[in-house]
């Protein structure tokens, strides 16, 4: 086993610049940046993927203690539970090499799913949690009634906390951009990291872009699963890096807990229809005039799918008006309705149902790009295959969208625990993902998501504020048809 200190500082591949569209938007700018010269880049020789997984349950976690950066918790029953669960969801999954921190519920995790596996392992001490300082070790009500102003200020402005003189945060930042170079530079194709909530966080921010206002906003669960895929671009250049999956989980995304240290009020789930006719995973043929429906792994797809909702009451389903949005939601809806003779609600249950032209982004493509025949968002650098009209085309479209989903969302604020189901093809659900970020229409290369795939978006402060990521690209519902999160070995 190795310890290796990583200390070269990292830059985004990309500078995007986020967009104003709700009106109590909190957002800022993408990049604190770090001192380096601009002229230094991360670069990545070979296709490489990187999976993160945050530790196990420990016992801090479980009393509600602030663990920051000290080490004196340890995985607890369920935390190992958690992780051995997390071991066989990867056991035929191929890694090259593990990044761990060196923080016991951490290692303890790593070890658990490393497993009998001969590969290197390599301590990162710069893969420690957060440095919390005088709040470590306090409880999370302790710390309230100490701090006062600063605890209510890392709950709501955590980007520019400060305490000890440190911004935390900030700080994470930096050290997570520092992190990047050792790990990208490492001679393998699969790399397992196994670390914190907050350092897994920002891990994935600074790998595709975003900045300390995004604290908290893309869920990190115990011993949930994150995977970034990095493509060398043809100009030696920094890579091309897309978020295929967050916060995959050895139980349902569904199951509820705080997001972000809050109970969501509103949440949206975006499911990705079932599979269609002549369809490979978020291929949009141009050529093709007829309206899709499901093949028959589509409709397995959607009943599992339905399957995994009916532990929720959902409220209404919004979908794409194409023929396979219009059956996944219908097999989504119809078993809603029979919770009741399924033995799993005694109260009926009444579903709204509509459909939005606007999730239809297919038919915008279309028209705006005809020259093209094929257009793959299952494949890295998809964006660049539109023209700057379809993507525009696209970009406009979905904000549409998300403002009118918004918009419903709001509209039933006596009902806080509303939730939405919107069914429609990846493309559309990446565009959702990108506007509820508050990104531009360059964010939209940066996430993949699969056929049968649902993704979740919490509202903790309702849906008029910023919303929070549960996950996207789940697909472990799917059984034996799941998408694997690595090669196989």
């Amino acid at each position: 086993m190795i310890s290796l200190p990583l200390t070269t500082p990292i830059l985004p591949s990309r500078c995007l610049l986020h967009q104003t569209r709700r009106p109590n938007s909190t957002r800022r700018r993408f990049w604190i940046r770090s001192s380096s010269s601009l002229h230094e880049h991360v670069t990545a020789k070979t296709t490489k993927r990187v999976v993160l997984v945050r530790h196990g349950q420990s016992t801090w976690n479980e009393e509600g203690r602030i663990q920051g950066s000290s080490d004196f918790s340890v995985l607890t029953k369920k935390g190992e539970s958690q992780a051995e669960i997390s071991r066989q969801m990867l056991i035929d999954d191929s890694f090259d090499v593990c990044f761990t921190s060196p923080l016991k519920r951490s290692k303890k995790t790593a070890e658990i799913i490393w497993g009998s596996r001969e590969s290197e392992m390599i301590f990162n001490y710069e893969l420690r949690e957060i440095d919390l300082y005088s709040f470590q070790g306090l409880l999370k009500k302790e710390g309230k009634e100490k701090f006062g102003e600063a605890f209510k200020q890392w709950q709501e402005d955590p980007a520019n906390f400060i305490i000890d003189g440190h911004y935390p945060v900030r700080e994470l930042w930096s050290r997570a951009r520092s992190c990047w170079p050792g790990i990208l530079a490492h001679e393998s194709k699969s790399v397992l990291v196994v670390a914190h909530n907050a350092v897994n966080q920002a891990l994935v921010a600074t790998a595709i872009g975003l900045g300390t206002e995004y604290f908290r906003s893309l869920l990190q669960s115990n011993c949930g699963v994150s995977v970034l895929d990095f493509t060398p671009t043809t100009d030696g250049g920094s890579p091309h890096v897309c978020l295929n999956r967050l916060n995959q989980t050895p139980n349902s995304p569904l199951a509820g807990g705080s997001s972000g240290g809050r109970k969501a009020s509103k949440q949206v789930i975006l499911v990705c229809h079932g599979q269609g006719n002549n369809e490979d995973s978020a291929v949009i043929n141009q050529a093709a005039t007829n309206d899709q429906s499901m093949n028959m792994l589509g409709v397995i797809q959607s009943q599992k799918t339905a399957e995994l909702l009916l532990d929720l009451r959902v409220s209404s389903i919004v979908s794409s008006p194409k023929a396979a949005s219009i059956e996944t939601a219908g097999v989504i809806s119809r078993v809603q309705k029979a919770a009741g003779c399924l033995g799993v609600d005694s109260v009926p249950r009444h579903v709204e149902t509509k459909q939005m032209n606007e999730l239809d982004v297919e038919g915008v493509l279309r028209k705006s790009n005809q020259d093209n025949d094929v257009i793959a968002s299952s494949q890295p650098g998809w964006l660049s295959q539109l023209d700057e009209e379809a993507v525009s085309a696209l970009w406009n479209r979905s904000g549409k969208a998300w403002e009118s989903l918004l918009d419903k969302l709001s509209d039933e604020e006596s009902n806080p625990g509303e939730i939405m189901v919107v069914v429609g093809p990846p493309m559309t659900h990446i565009s959702l993902i990108a506007q509820c970020l508050n990104l531009t229409k360059e964010g939209l290369g940066l996430f993949h998501l699969d056929a049968g795939s649902i993704s979740v978006i919490d509202f903790p402060d309702g849906p008029s504020r910023s919303g929070v990521i549960r996950c996207t690209n789940y697909t472990a519902h799917l059984g034996r048809w799941c998408i694997p999160i690595t090669r196989a070995a």
